[in-house]
């Protein structure tokens, strides 16, 4: 909410919008904030780790529930968070409202009856949580420099890749591209298949390729 706020003061500050058309967004965001703040989180019971079913887990969080323990402790996530404005919550539970939000696109008020908590309160969660998960991890994909990228196993990579069938013996990973469909062709069908879209396309990636040892 305080991001939109600062978007409409910015608006009033280069004569997008006057006074008036600013006072009727700010008075709007305000009272979305305050229906939004009064949704009856009260009605429903706070998160219980212990009773939730594995079943629950795969289907909310795409996680077994076993690896969720064994997530939070790689990603660093402390065992108890304190976030401004919010009820103490546990590092678990944190870590389970992030992964319901990005399990599958969905809204903050639909996330209130599995948590029990305010839509303010998710929000400001899912936020902090990304926020600390950045912070810790972020080096894993902003430097080439990791143990997992050894010329050892650049070279595994690549060799796996090619043994699937790839021209190119020095691949070693790709970035997810983007499918475009296309009518099926009366020859070499197979060839631009796509059996997870289920339907014939043309894929555009970017390959990572290393330089070969002499």
């Amino acid at each position: 909410m305080a991001a939109a706020t600062d978007f409409y003061l910015l608006a009033l500050i280069k004569g997008d919008i006057d006074e008036e058309e600013y006072l009727l967004l700010i008075e709007e965001n305000d009272n979305t904030y305050m229906k939004l703040s009064n949704f009856p989180y009260e009605e429903y019971d706070p998160f219980d780790w212990d009773a939730l079913d594995e079943l629950v887990c795969k289907t909310e969080f795409r996680f077994e529930k076993n690896d969720i323990p064994l997530l939070q402790h790689a990603l660093q996530i402390p065992a108890v968070i304190s976030i401004k404005r919010c009820k103490t919550c546990h590092g678990l539970e944190a870590l389970c409202i992030l992964l319901k939000r990005f399990a599958y696109p969905v809204r903050y008020c639909d996330m209130v009856s599995l948590f029990g908590r305010s839509v303010p309160e998710v929000c400001r969660i899912v936020h902090y949580m990304v926020n600390i998960i950045y912070e810790k991890h972020h080096f894993r994909l902003t430097s080439w420099n990791q143990p997992f990228l050894s010329p050892e196993n650049l070279q595994l990579y690549a060799s796996h890749i090619h043994n699937k069938g790839a021209p190119l013996s020095n691949c070693f990973g790709f970035i997810d591209g983007t499918v475009r469909p296309i009518c099926r062709p009366e020859k070499d069908q197979r060839h631009v298949y796509n059996g997870h879209k289920r339907l014939h396309c043309l894929n555009y990636f970017k390959a990572f390729l290393f330089q070969m040892e002499p």
